[in-house]
């Protein structure tokens, strides 16, 4: 492991990973891999409720890690992999909060809502119990807690890691300062963008029943 981000969901966590593999730290876990393995899924769950999960073995083969469920485990992670550089994915609180209200917090998305592939389902159920009720609490619905937990989480990546490990980085930087960071050359291709609103909808859509 050499790159683990720290940075929550929806704020350019997609982006980050697929830079990142560009950049030659591939593969690089992201929630998405999880839709590939659904057991992977469950260890997950199991780590969030606290039971013993060696979580460097689910790890194994990747060489980075970016949002969740990782980064919910970035102090274990940092710890591990001493050597490894952080990088803290950054957004406006109001800015992330308004994304995540309407993507990873919509009840349209929810686990409630019918999955025809064994998969999504395995991944809703993993960020229902790992995100929604784990980090917020279930209190998606209230924007002061939400902002709160999210500006608490960046405080104690800051407290916890050392200044010359870590990268605040915003994704519409683009490759410069993160490139600088890691110590590898610039690619000539623009940075990528991904997941955006229409995106998340996309993809979560693709794997459900059509409703009546």
């Amino acid at each position: 492991m050499q790159v683990i981000g720290a940075g929550f969901g929806r704020t350019g966590t997609a982006s980050l990973t697929v830079a990142l593999e560009e950049l030659g730290f591939d593969p690089c876990f992201h929630m998405r891999k999880v839709f590939g393995d659904p057991a992977q899924a469950d260890a997950w769950q199991r780590a969030s409720r606290g039971e013993a999960v060696d979580l460097p073995a689910l790890l194994e083969g990747y060489r980075a890690s970016v949002g969740w469920p990782g980064s919910h485990f970035w102090r274990q992670l940092v710890d591990h992999f001493p050597q490894a550089k952080v990088v803290l994915t950054m957004r406006d609180p109001q800015s992330w909060y308004e994304s995540a209200r309407h993507t990873i917090f919509d009840s349209e998305m929810g686990p409630t809502s019918g999955a025809d592939d064994p998969r999504l389902a395995a991944m809703l159920r993993l960020a229902q119990e790992l995100v929604i009720d784990g980090v917020f609490g279930g209190r998606m619905d209230d924007p002061a807690h939400a902002i709160e937990v999210f500006e608490r989480h960046y405080a104690d990546v800051r407290a916890h890691v050392p200044a010359d490990r870590l990268l605040e980085f915003d994704v519409a930087q683009g490759w410069e300062p993160l490139c600088a960071f890691l110590d590898v050359p610039v690619p000539q291709a623009p940075f990528p963008h991904r997941n955006d609103r229409r995106q998340f909808e996309a993809f979560m859509r693709a794997g459900r029943s059509k409703r009546r």
